[in-house]
């Protein structure tokens, strides 16, 4: 694991030079050049336009940083720690909940003070968590794939099977213009979508820089309509067209 980690961060550090080098490079040239597939671009230069080292543009990436991409990450973690304290206000005593890979998701836990919640989760970074004591965490089981931390496999479903919760928090990749809820990890698609089913409410947790993303991520299949969790900056289009197919949008304030 160790190894493809090194491997997948050599390849990332040979990315960016190519692109400093060139100023403008495309994916289709990158995927030739790496002999990876366009897919896997657009993932690694999403970590890099993530660290602040390039900027990505409809099928490619360019070696000009926008200000906004160092920026922002301040406020994109006061939006997220707004999302889950709002998203903690939901919780009742004596809840149960099912909660996914999204640390966004897991934080809300940091905010229950005086409840009494049992979790069940497929989120290895609980395991780090100091939690309040009334609030007690079951981890999935499951298979934990390179430097991720984030448990899937049949595992992790046959457990989830015998759950039943009230609400589900669930973070994603993004949200598509076109309201499709996109998700980063193929093996996590059965699990997100059985807890939706698991539970009697879910509710998704986005920041506006997940709000209006096109990729070639898989999505999540949405027949029972939920809540969205973002905030007041994500893009007036997109929640609109969530609001037009069916689910409720909650926006909250980035600032306490």
């Amino acid at each position: 694991m160790k190894r493809d980690r090194e491997s997948v961060n050599l390849r990332h550090a040979q990315m960016l030079s190519l692109i400093r080098e060139r100023q403008e490079v495309l994916v289709e040239d990158l995927s030739e050049i790496f002999e990876i597939s366009p897919m896997t671009v657009r993932r690694d230069l999403q970590v890099l336009e993530d660290q602040g080292k390039v900027s990505r543009f409809h099928g490619g990436a360019t070696a000009e940083v926008r200000q906004d991409v160092r920026d922002d990450s301040e406020l994109v973690e006061l939006c997220r720690l707004q999302i889950a304290r709002y998203a903690a206000s939901l919780v009742k005593d004596g809840d149960t909940l099912l909660i996914n890979g999204s640390n966004t998701a897991l934080g809300l836990l940091n905010h229950l003070s005086g409840k009494r919640v049992s979790v069940f989760t497929n989120n290895s970074m609980a395991v780090r968590g100091e939690y309040p004591e009334e609030v007690d965490v079951t981890l999935s089981g499951g298979i934990l794939r390179g430097s991720r931390h984030i448990l899937t496999g049949d595992l992790a479903i046959r457990n989830l099977m015998d759950v039943r919760a009230r609400k589900a928090f669930l973070g994603c990749t993004g949200i598509s213009p076109n309201g499709e809820i996109l998700c980063g990890i193929p093996a996590e698609l059965g699990i997100n979508e059985t807890m939706i089913e698991h539970a009697d409410a879910y509710y998704i947790l986005a920041d506006y820089k997940k709000i209006g993303r096109t990729s070639a991520y898989a999505s999540f299949h949405l027949e029972k309509k939920g809540c969205v969790i973002t905030d007041d900056r994500a893009p007036d289009d997109v929640v609109k067209r969530l609001k037009a197919i069916g689910m409720e949008v909650v926006q909250v304030g980035a600032l306490p």
